[in-house]
């Protein structure tokens, strides 16, 4: 049998679910019957700190460092024996396992309280009296963020919570401060990663470890890995790629980051991987590497054997999940923030629905590479299919679909298929907040699973949004969070603030946009990020057509992403962060609507130029006309009808009764005894369980064929329009 194939996730990304790059790589290699073992080290070194046998360890070494410490590190140190009785029976709680000790939590007298609850909001306000299991996260949150500070402040400087050395990692264009940081003795948490490391090469005697890097915050602990790996087993081959090569190492040229790593892929691993392994067996020549660094003759030296095509997305595979550690990963609650607990709280299956961007054209967005460009969906029944796989293997039902944006044709079908299979489950995704999303498709999309979308506001400012590119408008963003809120779905926009050019006019309108967003109750979370400008977008590439200036045109040895640049036309952009998440925190808990936007700066801005009912009066206006190349579906139950006896003025009919049962509500409606009949006939024609529906002309015919008039004043107009309601949905 020939030696595995080892793939690691470095520490540190998420604690609450695996990132999935290694199971999509395992799944793959399964085709291929390539034997493979993963690990996830972020988890299994938090769960080696946070343990009573971890803690003991830890206060101990602060102990005999005889240091002076700093007031709130003598409270926790203080506290150490508070601290180690606990610590096992809250990870237990975040893995979900000890769901009673959310009461004994919530009473604020169990776990020791240091400076991380100072910034603690107001815990009835964000959670309610009811939310007790959440808030009791959010309480078990801190007390390890308290423990993370005692880490920084003592034992290792580089140590976050969900990611380490970052500030090592981000932005280096210059490998020197990494290259430095490595020759020096192991780092506390060091120490952990190696012994875990150790243990795991003597089980498995791989002849390749490849690790995957998403984030900076992973980079350090790969390089470490790396190192220990060449220097006690030189004959094992060490592969490095994923998020952070992708985007940072494209021009990579310094020798000295080949101490660590043998071979560096960029892109769609699959393919290279395959061929680097083919490579290592013999049966492929250096230069048929591809997407690859490598050193040749001392030389860091790019090969790509473009002859070799990457796979199909149809040809990849299931994930596979398969030696990760499913049931000790720990749900946090950062923030009160709903989307961010959504990223940080619960196991979530991650899937794709489509490679690359099906859009392709914002301006700030890396749209010149290869892994967002290329643009390739999979089928519905596949994509389905690999969900079924999923929840048989692992036995979870959630679904995050990680793809740049989800394609709305995609949701569709995909929710049909979900439908159709009778499928449980709970999903949400990335999207473009198109006009494609219907009020009838949004029900549909939440009937499927659908809980919640993300998506980009942006500048939420109609000049900057047309020169970002974005393909969308205010108004439509505002009707398009209208429909999904309507239907039950989450809305979670990303804010953006700093682009090009941007004035602190139109910041301050942006602002005043958003305030409006929460307040008519459209959007339900948000988050401000500064802009960056990158490398390998539209913006990098040109910045002299947006009216920026790169401060350096040198291109660095090392990592070549983040672009520090000039705005000379635009507003002193940094100064307007904390004011504006500030603000954002009081609009997501429906406060403080009514106060000045001058309130959230200690500096003059201006008034807003946008009018006060702006967005309400927005999504109240007309919505787009409704071509007539829909299909109809039926989703609901099929109605119960009677005959009714109407009269007025001395005239006496009939009329049909239908009413729907609904899992929230009864809806009756009344319509001509003829009409009704023709109904109840339409709406067994239209189940999915049954077809595919029927399109408008279809229905058009079919009406007609009946003997009834007047298709359209029936059709398009109360009550059948309100009929989504129950289930009857134009998509």
């Amino acid at each position: 049998m020939q030696a595995p194939i080892l793939l690691i996730t470095p520490p540190f990304t998420q604690l609450n679910t695996p990132y999935p790059a290694t199971a999509y790589l395992k799944g793959f290699f399964n085709t291929k019957n390539i034997a493979t073992v993963q690990a996830d080290f972020g988890i299994e070194v938090t769960l080696a700190l946070f343990s009573k046998e971890g803690l003991e360890k830890l206060f101990n070494t602060i102990d005999q460092k005889n240091q002076d410490l700093s007031a709130n590190s003598e409270r926790i140190v203080a506290l150490k024996d508070t601290y180690i009785h606990t610590i096992d029976n809250v990870m237990l709680f975040l893995q979900g396992k000890l769901p009673t000790l959310a009461h004994l939590i919530c009473n604020r007298q169990f776990l020791p309280e240091a400076s991380a609850f100072e910034q603690v909001d107001d815990l009835k306000w964000a959670f309610g009296s009811m939310g007790k299991q959440d808030m009791a996260k959010h309480i078990a949150t801190m007390y390890l963020e308290d423990l993370s500070n005692l880490i920084k402040e003592n034992v290792d400087e580089h140590f976050g919570f969900s990611r380490y050395a970052e500030n090592l990692g981000r932005s280096a264009n210059s490998f020197d401060e990494l290259y430095e940081a490595l020759q020096l003795p192991y780092t506390y948490l060091d120490e952990i990663l190696i012994d875990i490391l150790k243990e795991r090469i003597v089980k498995v005697q791989p002849k390749l470890v490849c690790m995957s890097v998403p984030f900076p915050g992973n980079l350090y602990t790969s390089l470490r890995c790396g190192q220990w790996i060449k220097k006690n087993y030189p004959t094992i081959k060490v592969a490095m790629g994923g998020g952070f090569a992708n985007t940072e190492l494209r021009s990579l040229s310094d020798v000295r980051v080949f101490d660590f790593y043998d071979f560096i892929t960029l892109d769609d691993g699959e393919a290279p991987l395959e061929i680097l392994i083919e490579h290592l067996d013999g049966k492929k020549e250096q230069h048929e590497l591809k997407r690859c660094f490598t050193l040749v003759n001392g030389v860091v030296t790019y090969i790509n054997n473009t002859s070799c095509s990457d796979y199909k997305q149809g040809q990849v595979g299931t994930p596979d999940y398969d030696g990760l550690l499913l049931d000790k990963y720990i749900s946090v609650i950062e923030v009160t923030n709903p989307m961010h607990s959504l990223w940080s709280d619960g196991r979530w299956n991650k899937l794709t629905m489509a490679h690359g961007c099906y859009w392709g054209k914002c301006t700030f967005c890396d749209i010149s590479l290869d892994y967002i460009k290329t643009y390739e969906p999979i089928t519905a029944s596949l994509l389905v299919d690999r969900m079924e796989e999923l929840i048989a293997k692992t036995g979870q039902n959630g679904f995050h679909f990680v793809d740049e944006a989800a394609p709305p044709s995609m949701m569709k079908a995909v929710a049909i298929e979900i439908i159709r299979r009778k499928l449980v489950v709970s999903w949400w995704a990335n999207v473009r907040f198109e006009k494609s999303f219907t009020q009838d498709l949004c029900q549909l999309l939440k009937a499927s699973g659908c809980i919640a979308v993300s998506g980009g506001l942006e500048v939420a400012s109609d000049r900057l949004l047309e020169l970002i590119q974005k393909g969308i408008t205010v108004s439509q963003v505002a009707k398009v969070s209208k429909h999904f809120t309507e239907a039950g779905i989450m809305v979670h926009a990303y804010l953006m603030y700093g682009f090009p050019t941007q004035t602190v006019q139109e910041t301050i309108d942006s602002l005043e946009m958003v305030r409006q967003f929460f307040e008519t109750g459209v959007l339900q979370s948000a988050f401000w990020h500064l802009f960056t400008m990158t490398a390998h977008s539209p913006i990098g590439l040109e910045p002299e057509k947006y009216l920026v200036k790169k401060v350096s045109n040198e291109v660095g040895t090392f990592a070549n992403n983040d672009i520090a640049h000039t705005d000379p036309t635009g507003a002193n952009h940094e100064i307007f962060g904390y004011g504006l998440k500030k603000a954002l925190l009081n609009y997501m808990h429906g406060a403080c609507f009514d106060f000045p936007l001058q309130k959230w700066f200690d500096f003059k801005v201006p008034k807003t130029t946008i009018a006060p009912d702006y967005i309400q009066k927005e999504i109240e206006s007309p919505e787009y006309g409704v071509s007539n190349n829909y299909k109809a579906i039926w989703l609901g139950v099929m109605p119960v009808s009677s005959i009714v006896q109407r009269s007025k003025k001395g005239s006496k009919w009939e009329e049909m009764s239908l009413l729907f049962q609904t899992t929230k509500a009864s809806i009756t409606i009344n319509v001509d005894v003829e009409k009704g009949a023709w109904l109840l006939n339409l709406f067994s024609l239209l189940s999915i369980s049954k077809g595919n529906g029927l399109v408008y002309g279809e229905i058009k015919e079919s009406y007609y064929a009946a003997g009834l008039a007047d298709f359209e004043l029936f059709w398009d107009n109360k009550p059948v329009t309100g009929l989504y309601k129950a289930g009857l949905l134009r998509i």
